[in-house]
């Protein structure tokens, strides 16, 4: 990309490519006055998305810089270590290790289960002789920020009483220690001499033993050397640090056996051996620079963060939580993410667990998501040999659509309304994208030869969209404006207004995508024009991401963005040449569905959930927003589109 490019006219050149109309057509009109700026009260209140829209009438467009203060940043999460976690391992290792995002401490506890796992030993890390808690003021803190802003190795700066501390971490990625979950930890100063203490609330007995720290079972829990010294009675290494003197250890998330084979020395040979591990992974995928420093950082962390949260060949949804599993639609974005940036090495094995992947209360949704996805891969790959050698895996779920219709209606039988939501129904989110499914795998089928079976599924799936479509019929209701088309189909669902009022609602904002996605309507006809004009137009939207409501639990009445289920949104957008609409929820996104510097996503976050030095986010990190912008990125640099509807991209 040309680096003397305007801020916003590289993404915007890049889109009209396919778009066909003047790339600064939309961007007309001053900015508005402060005055007229909606408050954070209003915005919330909104049914249309005001933020964007005033994002949108800046003479260059929506940008990071215009979102970038009209919130506080992410930085709370309902722990009892409060600031964020940074998960740090080696490349897809099963292991992990958690900084606390304000250099407090590595792997503490949580104390919130079963949302939150415990691992390791919890080591806490105080600053000079009043042993003040590192991090405890944010108005002392520098950072964190990575190395060369994308590389996993997190750099923070606390200063208290005239000393400036810095801390250094990443996680190691060779041998024993990438599979035991290792993070080396550095402490420097300036400004003066000063006093680190690392602290070890155990309830186990520790000994120290050559630089060992050992538990009960003689296992090394923490490897120091020089400066430290263990201080038995207070289960605390200390460290007299001098400018030039730094205090380094390794710290295990899993104890280790036989510690004393491992060297104490080689902290900048390790520290280079991860990021050469990284940028090495990096290689493996697209080349894409742009001239937005922030835009190229965030999507090298994105897609390292995803690479970290994956444990081995499962593209996991999150790490060191309750979400650290797979989800077919969300981690199937995560693994969309990775081949359309280039990591097609791991798409065939990472296929298979999503194939593998079952869970009945939701069984046709993880069918249709199941199948498009086999699809979307073989259209990236080509690769027929892998589709067969994997037809035990994903023959089931096509048998599952096939066998299961109901003949009287011809839609699947009643299932959730959404994963959380129990209520059974007919859901048009599980019948359109099975017959999405459907469709993709009779064009697979006919590319890789096997015409009669691909003529049997385009013969069922037309059948089936009749079907669906005629429910719908029945279904929409007219009173509103535009039409509310529902999610549960021949069952008088009320039109939710708005969206997030309701806890049903609400979870209609974050299905309603993927129906979006299905392309059940067609591209561009009248019912894609309702259900997308009443997400804009009734609460769905705010800075062009998906909001969203929770009407239980902690968060219970807190309103926020679940930025991940808008992915198939933003695509849309694109697909219908609205890219102003799509480069306002991608710069609403790296504002305020990430970290800044860090760029950790979760799964939701809260608009006023929090104090003035940050918001909280729920369960972080989480790969599959990380996904939903990466994906979103790539497509506003690249598109591909089935723009006759055959499901064979042209």
């Amino acid at each position: 990309m040309c680096s003397g490019c305007t801020t916003k006219a590289w993404i915007l050149a890049a889109a009209a490519l396919v778009g066909g109309r003047d790339a600064n057509a939309q961007f007309i009109g001053a900015p508005p006055a402060a005055d007229d700026m909606p408050s954070v009260a209003e915005m919330i209140e909104a049914r249309t998305d005001v933020w964007g829209e005033a994002a949108r009438r800046q003479p260059d467009g929506a940008s990071y810089e215009f979102f970038e203060n009209l919130l506080p940043p992410l930085q709370w999460v309902n722990t009892d270590f409060r600031d964020y976690p940074i998960v740090l391992s080696a490349p897809r290792s099963p292991q992990k290790a958690r900084l606390v995002s304000n250099g407090s401490a590595v792997n503490p506890r949580a104390n919130k289960p079963p949302m939150w796992h415990e691992q390791g030993t919890p080591v806490h890390f105080f600053v000079g002789p009043s042993r003040e808690p590192f991090g405890e003021y944010l108005s002392q803190l520098e950072g964190p920020t990575y190395e060369d802003g994308y590389l996993p190795v997190v750099n923070i700066c606390y200063r208290h009483g005239g000393v400036a501390y810095r801390q250094q971490a990443f996680a190691p990625v060779d041998g024993e220690l990438a599979s035991h979950g290792a993070a080396c930890v550095r402490f420097t100063v300036s400004g003066g001499a000063g006093q680190v203490e690392a602290r070890l609330p155990s309830p186990s007995k520790l000994r120290a033993d050559k630089g060992f720290l050992l538990n009960d079972s003689g296992d090394c829990v923490v490897s120091f050397g020089a400066p430290w010294k263990w201080q038995p009675e207070r289960k605390s290494l200390v460290a007299k640090l001098k400018p030039e003197r730094p205090a380094e250890l390794t710290i295990f998330s899993k104890p280790i056996n036989g510690a004393n084979d491992l060297t104490l020395t080689g902290y900048e040979q390790r520290k280079h051996a991860c990021t050469a591990t990284w940028q090495a992974e990096l290689r493996r995928g697209i080349r894409l620079s742009t001239p937005e420093t922030r835009v190229n950082e965030a999507w090298r962390a994105a897609l390292i963060g995803s690479l970290m949260i994956a444990v081995g060949d499962r593209p996991h949804y999150s790490a060191t939580n309750a979400y650290a599993k797979l989800y077919e639609g969300e981690c199937g974005d995560t693994l969309r993410s990775l081949m359309l940036l280039g990591r097609l090495d791991l798409a065939a094995p990472m296929m298979r667990p999503l194939l593998e992947f079952n869970r009945h209360d939701t069984r046709f949704h993880v069918a249709g998501h199941k199948l498009q996805l086999l699809a979307h891969f073989y259209w990236l790959t080509r690769d027929a040999e892998t589709v067969r050698a994997y037809e035990s895996l994903w023959r089931p779920a096509l048998e599952l659509i096939l066998t299961s219709r109901e003949p009287q209606m011809g839609l699947l039988p009643k299932d959730r309304y959404a994963g959380d939501i129990t209520q059974q129904v007919y859901s048009l989110n599980s019948n359109a994208n099975c017959w999405r499914a459907l469709r993709d795998m009779a064009a697979m089928f006919q590319d890789m030869g096997i015409g009669d079976e691909a003529d049997l599924l385009r013969e069922q799936a037309v059948a089936y969209r009749e079907a669906i479509l005629k429910a719908v019929v029945a279904s929409e209701r007219h009173e509103t404006q535009p039409p509310f088309i529902p999610l549960a189909l021949l069952a008088n669902e009320p039109p939710h207004d708005p969206l997030t009022a309701t806890r049903m609602g609400s979870y209609y904002n974050l299905m309603a995508p993927y129906i979006i996605g299905s392309e059940i309507f067609g591209q561009n006809s009248e019912r894609e024009n309702w259900l997308i004009g009443y997400l804009e137009q009734h609460g769905a939207i705010a800075m062009g991401m998906i909001r969203s409501m929770p009407h239980q639990g902690q968060f219970r009445g807190e309103p926020g963005i679940n930025p991940l289920y808008g992915l198939r949104y933003s695509l849309a957008l694109l697909r219908r040449d609205e890219r102003e609409k799509a480069i306002t929820g991608f710069y609403g996104h790296l504002a305020h569905g990430m970290t800044r510097d860090t760029y950790i996503g979760g799964e939701g976050s809260r608009f006023l959930h929090g104090d003035s030095d940050g918001r909280s986010f729920y369960l972080p990190p989480n790969s599959s927003s990380n996904a939903a912008w990466l994906v979103t990125l790539r497509n506003l640099l690249v598109q591909d589109w089935d723009l006759n509807e055959d499901s064979q991209p042209e």
